[in-house]
């Protein structure tokens, strides 16, 4: 059989597809689209701060305004961003606004969107060594990076901090807490189904799992994805006298409780900063507790898991070094765009042993030799992005001393917005400020009835949330309804919270004198 080059007329049947063909990344096209869309996101970070955080738009807008077919033939660039400024950008909630106070932050910065953009552009799949070596070792070294930054054991990291070779732990960057949760309770599982002595699953429905009511849902909703019997889903109660933190005894309590009813303790999940009230686990006395039934805890650090590289809020991690698997998203407060969750383990071996796929297709050298780790093998999933490179970015470009800036910065701002709601007698602060989220609400006053309360703490976050001016959302403690003040967009001054206090006070006489 000849060469293909041997018959150039093999290729004129499919058509000629030279200069005038169709060049997705003709090179100067690359050069023209991005210089017009670094143009529009720098207008959109000027301006942003005078756009509406809420848009008033009404469900199925953007389908009214954009054909509903795709089109067929090519249009400009100019006319895709025309429609981008026009349907789009009027329809966004702008978490990079700086009046945005409603849910954890979203942070960003400009050392962030250059490594994204970078990344995007090489678009590598970086699912073995092999397939990246750069792509898996800028994600190791960040991870490392950042495990020092949060002063965690060298267990945790892909290599010691001495060199000296190869750890037993590691870590790999996800794209959410809940990934990071679902892996994590799958390798737990399997331990556990070993320990037991299961074949198969078939001794699953024994196996339980433990977190805070505090704890995130997405974590009951990992625990239904991992196989868990929602029945042996553990979810203990908590009150203002522990700052809805996990009591240590009850948890010890129950998981007794089970071990006498023949089930099997499998994973606790402790949170340092809930989503609810920012309340923070006693991780090692948590620890402590799991060794006696030898059950996995992780850490959900998603969001103060950031505060952390401040020494004076590093004690919220104390007793890391006897839990089994840690996670923080950057993505929330370090500065670094979606999606960007770290997730370090202790032993990455109990997590490759249940995820690991070993297609013949992507069988090399390497990784056979044993001296890396394919990061497909610490997933869900086979394919993956470029993450690490944004990360290294921002530690790169900003250093720790300016994260530290920005997180000190932030709590400073909570304090001071905390401080004016203390002298605030119509208000109340509901639970202790961790970090940089305030609680607070409306609270009963002369004839007020508690169910008047709510009532007009929903009034007053409607309303706020209807100026555009702010954006403030809301949680239920202890059955009350709260508003949540959250500092942490990556524009945000003092002078933006001092606004959004001085618009509260005027709307909460508004509310109060019945106007």
């Amino acid at each position: 059989m000849g060469s293909i080059d041997a018959n150039p007329a093999a290729f004129e049947a499919f058509g000629a597809t030279g200069v005038d063909g169709f060049q997705p990344l003709n090179a100067e096209d690359v050069r023209s689209y991005l210089h017009k869309s670094v143009d529009f996101i720098y207008d959109y970070y000027k301006s942003v701060e005078s756009l509406p955080v809420l848009p008033g738009v009404e469900p199925g807008y953007l389908r009214r305004l954009l054909q509903s077919a795709p089109p067929t033939s090519s249009a400009p660039f100019d006319i895709a961003m025309k429609e981008v400024r026009e349907a789009v950008v009027p329809g966004m909630t702008h978490w990079a606004s700086p009046n945005f106070f409603a849910f954890f932050p979203s942070t960003n910065s400009a050392a962030a969107i250059a490594g994204e953009l970078i990344a995007s552009a090489m678009n590598t799949v970086g699912f073995t060594w092999q397939a990246n070596p750069a792509a898996t070792e800028m994600e190791v070294l960040a991870l490392d990076w950042l495990a020092q930054l949060l002063r965690l054991p060298a267990s945790f990291m892909n290599r010691s901090t001495g060199g000296a070779g190869r750890g037993t732990g590691g870590g790999v960057i996800l794209g959410t807490t809940s990934e990071a949760m679902l892996v994590t309770l799958v390798s737990a599982r399997d331990a556990a189904l070993r320990r037991i002595g299961s074949d198969g699953v078939a001794g699953i429905t024994r196996l339980t799992v433990y977190a805070a009511d505090q704890t995130h849902s997405t974590f009951f909703k990992a625990c239904r994805l991992a196989g868990f019997d929602p029945a042996n889903i553990k979810s203990i109660p908590t009150g203002a006298d522990t700052d809805y933190g996990l009591d240590p005894a009850k948890l010890l309590e129950i998981m007794q409780a089970d071990v006498d009813a023949g089930l099997v303790p499998t994973y606790i999940c402790a949170t340092v900063g809930t989503t609810s009230s920012n309340a923070v686990d006693p991780v090692g006395a948590v620890a402590d507790v799991a060794a006696r039934f030898n059950a996995w805890v992780h850490i959900d650090a998603a969001y103060a898991g950031s505060a952390c590289i401040c020494p004076e809020f590093r004690h919220h991690l104390d007793g890391v070094e006897r839990v089994d698997s840690i996670s923080m998203s950057p993505h929330k407060w370090l500065m670094t765009c979606l999606d960007c969750t770290c997730l370090w383990v202790r032993d990455t071996h109990r997590l490759t042993g249940s995820l690991e796929t070993n297609p013949e297709y992507l069988k090399n050298d390497a990784s056979e030799s044993g001296t890396v780790t394919d990061l497909k093998d610490m997933q869900v999933g086979v394919g993956r992005r470029f993450r690490g490179l944004k990360l290294w970015m921002v530690m790169r470009t900003y250093g720790s001393a300016k994260l530290q800036e920005h997180i000190r910065s932030d709590v400073a701002m909570a304090k001071m917005f905390e401080d004016a709601v203390r002298a605030d007698d119509r208000l109340e602060v509901v639970v202790p400020r961790n970090f940089a989220l305030v609680c607070f609400r409306i609270k009963p006053r002369g004839s007020m009835t508690e169910q008047d309360a709510d009532e007009a703490n929903r009034e007053l976050m409607e309303r706020l949330n209807r100026t555009g001016k702010a954006y403030l959302a809301h949680t239920a403690i202890d059955g009350k309804f709260v508003l949540r003040f959250a500092v942490g967009s990556s524009l945000q001054e003092e002078r933006h919270v001092r606004s959004a206090w001085e618009l509260i006070k005027k709307t909460t006489t508004e509310i109060i004198k019945g106007e």
